[in-house]
């Protein structure tokens, strides 16, 4: 199943982005990354950003299109990564790094690497038993003043310890989680 996904604002506005072949992906609707983006505003320019479970890569595409410092995309699927790689080609966007592996490695690595993040998105699979646990761990690798936003399904039933704000737009729900 392919989706029709663009980049929003930006140096890259307007382009094209591929989401990856399958069922295993569900690429972020224009209109709840447009209001994202909006509740972000001027946090995005010059941040360091991770984009987990991160399929087309289009959120972290948007974060550099709109003046991100750089970008670091994490997901498992091979499937994913070629979209990601052709998105990143098609909107000739820099300072990008890709990791083809799981979620808790890469955050275990960049943990020990001292790799800090001032923006972290993550949508994982609505169905991951690990989700709450996840977004605890991302607390290691999230700068001070730093955001996590999660994107769920509307029922996900979230830990209240850190969040700051939940914005809901149909399906999907997005938890805003700082220290």
């Amino acid at each position: 199943m392919r989706f029709f996904l663009r980049v929003i604002a930006g140096i890259a506005r307007r382009t094209p982005l591929v989401a990856p072949a399958g069922f295993f992906t569900r690429p972020t609707a224009d209109r709840a990354k447009e209001n994202l983006f909006n509740i972000l505003g001027a946090r995005v320019k010059s941040a360091c950003v991770a984009d987990f479970f991160c399929g087309s890569g289009a959120i972290g595409i948007e974060a550099l299109s709109r003046g991100a410092k750089n970008a670091v995309f994490v997901d498992n699927e091979p499937l994913a990564i070629r979209a990601l790689e052709t998105n990143l080609a098609k909107t000739k966007l820099q300072n990008a790094q890709i990791f083809q592996i799981d979620a808790q490695q890469a955050i275990m690595r960049f943990s020990a690497q001292k790799q800090m993040f001032d923006l972290i998105f993550l949508d994982p699979p609505y169905n991951l038993p690990q989700t709450s646990q996840i977004i605890s761990e991302m607390f290691s690798v999230l700068a001070k003043n730093g955001t996590i936003i999660a994107e769920t399904q509307s029922d996900f039933t979230h830990n209240e310890e850190f969040l700051a704000d939940v914005r809901v737009y149909g399906r999907t729900k997005f938890l805003f989680y700082a220290l």
